[in-house]
């Protein structure tokens, strides 16, 4: 059995070296869940243990040492199932087995320190600014608080820095919450590729979509491949379109395992046929902040910068998708955001561009109104020939 604390330093000091995804780093086997909640932990409060470690360290560690010391702190302070002699032992035993004997030493007396004056620390936290106690960036929390209130805002905070439910959606269109523990693998009908797992959230793009056997569909922007799988079991005829690499290769894979890879058409790039679908689903690239309970990571990615370059994105994809889809067809526009600049405003830009087409419908899930992930979901209908 393997250092589920030294496989979770591991990742949390690959992060943040390279700020890959996370989740393509976790183990496989039964240590899976142990160590994904531990990552996923430290980066859910990486800006309040890093106001804590500063005060229990002279200069910032770099590198195993700055990794073990986030991975040992996250346990005791936030992690409640997780002895306290079990954090410092086990997270020491991690540290054993970096090539420099001291940081062993630093992590012991470090995390024992920090037990030590807990009560201090969490008195600390309490009265620090909500975005460094919740453990947000500044600009963002405060868009949030400006947007919908101090209240609002800090149960938003609250709702992404708790572990995220699985839930598995089945081909006749229901989800299913799995309880605490069970693994995705383990539940009848995965081998056969009986559901995949997505949040109910994703239902509005879904049911915007309407899809209907025989229709020709275009996922514009599919890996992974959930809401192509969802369209494809309602009998349309979908081509799936994912331009990256290494996210087409993940698509094809889920395409596989639920056994739809002979009735999705995959391409690397959208197709240049003229009026050619019925309908086209525009999933978008996206901030994620309506997600960021599943994508702990992504906080620590969102910048103003960061959001205007992805509101251009996102406008380049529909320009492009516009005259692909039928007179009398409709593209729906989906994020899992909930900034307005992504959702509606970007719909309402779009048919500002783009005369022969009206935003039919909108659906917005805000988690703390909905007890579902942030999703935001626009009917973009294009009129028909003789109405244009």
């Amino acid at each position: 059995m393997g250092n589920t604390r030294r496989d979770a330093a591991f990742i949390v000091a690959k992060w943040l070296a390279t700020r890959d995804f996370p989740a393509a780093m976790l183990p496989e086997g039964r240590e899976r869940a142990f160590v994904q909640d531990l990552v996923y932990t430290v980066l859910r409060r990486m800006r309040a243990l890093r106001r804590v470690l500063g005060e229990l360290v002279r200069t910032w560690p770099k590198g195993e040492l700055e990794a073990l010391l986030y991975v040992g702190a996250a346990q005791v302070l936030y992690m409640d199932g997780v002895p306290d002699f079990a954090a410092v032992n086990e997270t020491v035993e991690a540290a054993r087995l970096c090539d420099n004997p001291s940081v062993a030493r630093v992590v012991n007396g470090v995390l024992r320190n920090l037990i030590r004056r807990r009560r201090e620390f969490e008195a600390l936290l309490a009265s620090a600014p909500p975005e460094v106690r919740e453990s947000f960036p500044t600009a963002l929390y405060r868009r949030w608080r400006s947007r919908f209130g101090d209240d609002e805002a800090a149960r938003l905070a609250a709702w992404h820095n708790a572990p995220a439910e699985t839930f598995i959606a089945r081909r006749d269109g229901s989800f299913e919450k799995l309880p605490r523990g069970v693994r995705v693998e383990d539940v009848p009908g995965y081998a056969e590729g009986g559901f995949i797992v997505q949040d109910p959230a994703t239902a509005l793009a879904i049911d915007a979509l309407a899809p209907i056997p025989g229709e020709k569909i275009l996922d514009a922007c599919a890996a992974p491949g959930g809401k192509t799988i969802q369209i494809a079991w309602r009998g349309a005829a979908v081509t799936a379109c994912e331009v990256n690499p290494k996210r087409a290769r993940r698509l094809a894979e889920n395409l596989r395992r639920v056994r739809m890879d002979g009735a999705v058409a995959v391409v690397a790039e959208l197709p240049a046929a003229i009026d050619a679908y019925d309908k086209i689903l525009v999933d978008a690239p996206c901030s994620n902040t309506g997600v960021l309970r599943r994508r702990p990571d992504a906080r620590w990615n969102w910048s103003e910068e960061k959001l205007a370059a992805l509101v251009r994105l996102q406008a380049q994809i529909l320009d492009a998708c516009s005259s692909r889809v039928k007179a009398g067809g409709a593209i729906v526009y989906s994020t899992c955001s909930v900034e307005p600049e992504e959702n509606l405003m970007q719909a309402e830009a779009f048919v500002a561009r783009h005369a022969d087409f009206a935003i039919e419908a909108v659906a917005e899930s805000i988690p703390t109104r909905t007890g579902r992930d942030g999703a935001f979901a626009a009917t973009l209908r294009r009129f028909a020939a003789a109405n244009a």
